[in-house]
C-alpha cells in the first residue's frame, strides 16, 4: 500500500517527536516501506547544526541509525530555504513530489496560546490542505 512514507525532523527536538517517528517506524514495517526523513534548513546556524552541511551528515547518521535499530529502509533529504518559518511547508510539499513519498507521518505541535491569538500556522493541516498523499498528523 505505502512505498515510501516522508518524515519531516527537526533534529533539534526529536524527543518531541518520538511519538511520531515511532508511528512511521511501524508503517514502514507493517508495509515494508522506505522511510526518507526530511529537514528544511536555512545557512544560519541552529541547535541542531552550525551549517546546512554539518545537518546533512547528522540526518543521514540519524536515518541509519534509525534504520539499523528498527530494521527498516531509510534515506534523508535535506532542504535549503532562504527563510524557513516562510517557506517550510511548501518546501516539504516538495520534497514529497521530488521523493515520490506515497505517505506523510509528522509530528503535530501540541495546541497552546499561539494558536488562539492565531500567531502559529498548522504545518500539517497546510500539508495536508494542499498535498495529493495521505497524510498521518501525530500528536
Amino acid at each position: 500500500m505505502y512505498h515510501k512514507i516522508l518524515v519531516p525532523v527537526d533534529l533539534a527536538h526529536t524527543e518531541k517527536m518520538s511519538k511520531a517517528l515511532n508511528t512511521a517506524i511501524d508503517i514502514a514495517k507493517h508495509y515494508e516501506a522506505t522511510l526518507c526523513y526530511v529537514t528544511v534548513t536555512n545557512t544560519a546556524p541552529s541547535a541542531a547544526a552550525h551549517n546546512p552541511e554539518e545537518l546533512t551528515e547528522k540526518l543521514a547518521t540519524f536515518a541509519r541509525e534509525q534504520g539499523k535499530s528498527h530494521g527498516v529502509a531509510t534515506d534523508s533529504k535535506v532542504l535549503s530555504t532562504a527563510d524557513t518559518a516562510v517557506e517550510l511547508d511548501d518546501r516539504l510539499l516538495e520534497a514529497i513530489k521530488d521523493t515520490g513519498a506515497d505517505l506523510v507521518v509528522m509530528a503535530s505541535h501540541s495546541p497552546g496560546i499561539g494558536d488562539k491569538l492565531h500567531l502559529l500556522h498548522s504545518n500539517g493541516a497546510n500539508i495536508v490542505k494542499h498535498s495529493d498523499v495521505s497524510v498521518f498528523v501525530v500528536r
